[in-house]
């Protein structure tokens, strides 16, 4: 009866609390808000396009918040969220993809006793010999085939040795064992840890980040947004 009666009354709770939100927004000058998504942890070299949309659409909350690479696009389609930044391509038949926001080349994260630690550099043929980790939930193969390869350039077969559910268990996994992990160049600034070891490829290998959002859900401050990106141009990594 009383598990009954809190399901009963959950949505007039959310009902409530929505409506004092929006009271508060509306006093405060704020009509809209946008909720972005990020996948990448370097937000603070995209404040420029931040800047320039709060600037453009002074009237809108502009919320930024992570969002997880093992679930990325579940936001989007549930409506907890508006846009999502992601690496690219994403093939997805609900989903629209916008434009680039910047371009940083891929590096290899090994642990500080790996044999690869003490290299300059490593190639993607290291990958068939290591392994790397594998998602927790499924995500589209073209997406993950994009950030970590299922074959080498020679062809190998990369294994997926130990799933994982966070980027944080995937480090963690990379630290303490022999296995690496594919990530983009801007965790060496923004992920760097005693006992990681980041190196190049030999290989050229980047990463496209760009914006993503649900087709039919797509507005004015979406669309403003990627506007705003294009004017801007892909940022410099």
């Amino acid at each position: 009866m009383g598990e009954q009666l809190r399901d009963d009354l959950r949505p007039v709770y959310r009902g409530l609390l929505h409506s004092l939100q929006r009271a508060r927004m509306a006093a405060g000058g704020v009509t809209a808000v946008l909720r972005v998504g990020m996948v990448n942890t370097n937000g603070h070299d995209l404040k420029p396009f931040w800047a320039a949309i709060r600037s453009r659409h002074p009237h809108c909350e502009l919320r930024l918040r992570h969002s997880a690479s093992q679930d990325p696009f579940g936001p989007l389609r549930r409506g907890d969220g508006d846009v999502l930044i992601a690496w690219l391509p994403v093939d997805e038949p609900d989903l629209t993809t916008g434009p680039v926001l910047f371009s940083e080349p891929q590096v290899l994260g090994v642990g500080v006793h790996h044999p690869l630690a003490g290299r300059d550099s490593a190639s993607l043929e290291h990958l068939a010999d290591c392994g790397v980790l594998s998602p927790a939930v499924d995500v589209p193969a073209s997406w993950e085939n994009a950030f970590q390869p299922f074959y080498t350039p020679a062809g190998r077969k990369v294994p997926r040795l130990e799933v994982v559910a966070s980027w944080e268990e995937n480090i963690a996994v990379v630290a303490d064992g022999g296995i690496v992990t594919l990530t983009g160049a801007h965790a060496t600034r923004y992920n760097a840890r005693p006992d990681i070891v980041y190196l190049p490829f030999d290989e050229e290998r980047s990463l496209r980040w760009g914006l993503v959002w649900h087709t039919e859900t797509e507005n004015d401050l979406i669309r403003g947004l990627a506007q705003t990106v294009r004017s801007l141009g892909t940022a410099a990594m």
